[in-house]
């Protein structure tokens, strides 16, 4: 297994319990879903995975995580890079006053291989991002929306991680482009064999290229299953989709949140 969470549990400021108690796994070469509403504790996972939630205060407190076997949770968020495990923030942080060119060249900067390397990472990513050669001489704040998304992820993919944390890509961009970037993350995930843990709110795109999905709520796992089967799940469709048993749309105030989340629950 290359990613594995045992009740990992998480405080902010040892007090406010965020996570409680979250197991999952990430197999080699394979793109796994983490869905939930705002506030589920999706974020928190990643930074937990990736070492950064000392920068806010937050720390594990319980339970374990290992990458590759190895125990990762007591490491420094450079170590875990080094490890091979890189993640995208959500919101397009892209380092606006470089171009497009010198973006990727700063994601590369633990990259060994020397010159010629680095220039056959470059030309990839341009292979996989055809828009961001057109752009590679531009400024990378005025980038569209999606042309910033698509930068963030061939940034974080320049030194090849085995393992991406990719916080809700599709966020503010049109269904026409979150279309076009979730198509390259799986040609990505043909050829690099970078496995991808994808935090998402849109549910259908996310779990038509996962193979296998966790949903979270209030901090805890409370449902897990192949994506196909998640997919037709009726609790899934009811909360997610917004669709009813009969394949009708519903509101989610119409919804029975109380009985499903308490048989989600025990």
């Amino acid at each position: 297994m290359l990613l594995q969470l045992s009740n990992v549990e998480v405080k902010y400021a040892e007090v406010i319990l965020v996570l409680k108690g979250v197991s999952l796994e990430v197999p080699d070469a394979s793109i796994v879903a983490l869905l939930g509403a705002n506030g589920a504790g999706k974020t928190t996972t990643l930074k937990a995975i990736s070492g950064l939630l000392k920068a806010e205060e937050g720390q594990i407190t319980r339970g374990q995580i290992e990458f590759c076997g190895e125990r990762i949770d007591t490491m420094n968020p450079a170590d875990i890079v080094k490890r091979g495990i890189v993640q995208c923030m959500e919101g397009r942080r892209v380092f606006e006053h470089l171009t497009v060119d010198e973006n990727l060249r700063a994601g590369a900067h633990i990259l060994e291989g020397g010159s010629s390397y680095l220039s056959q990472r470059i030309a990839l990513m341009y292979n996989y991002f055809p828009r961001l050669m057109d752009l590679r001489n531009a400024t990378a704040g005025y980038l569209s929306g999606g042309e910033q998304q698509m930068l963030v992820i061939a940034r974080a993919l320049m030194t090849h991680p085995k393992l991406m944390l990719l916080d809700e890509p599709s966020l503010g961009l049109s269904p026409l482009l979150v279309k076009e970037i979730f198509g390259i993350l799986w040609n990505i995930l043909q050829t690099e064999k970078t496995s991808i843990l994808l935090v998402e709110q849109n549910v259908r795109t996310a779990l038509s290229i996962a193979s296998h999905g966790y949903v979270m709520e209030n901090g805890k796992i409370v449902l897990d299953d192949s994506a196909e089967k998640l997919l037709n799940n009726e609790d899934i469709k009811e909360f997610y989709l917004g669709l009813s048993e009969v394949g009708t749309r519903k509101h989610y105030r119409e919804a029975k949140h109380y009985a499903r989340r308490k048989r989600w629950l025990t």
